[in-house]
């Protein structure tokens, strides 16, 4: 099933791009806490680049533990 909601529900697209805006901050801040990682970039998502980064510099405190390394190369 697909969740369209943001475009069916004002609130829901409003809250949706809340959120986005609040994660471009938060990943903003985190850039320059975890420089190495280009947070500012990818924001989070599992790009190539953000991937070839844990490979290369590990987790950090930010990362969820619940991918191992092995799934993202």
């Amino acid at each position: 099933m697909k969740w369209e909601g943001d475009s069916k529900v004002r609130c829901i697209a409003a809250a949706s791009i809340l959120a986005k805006v609040a994660r471009d901050k938060l990943m903003n801040y985190y850039s320059k806490k975890y420089d190495k990682y280009g947070f500012d970039k990818h924001v989070g998502y599992g790009t190539r680049e953000h991937r070839s980064k844990i490979i290369k510099y590990g987790y950090c405190d930010i990362h969820r533990k619940s991918y191992s390394l092995k799934e993202l190369i």
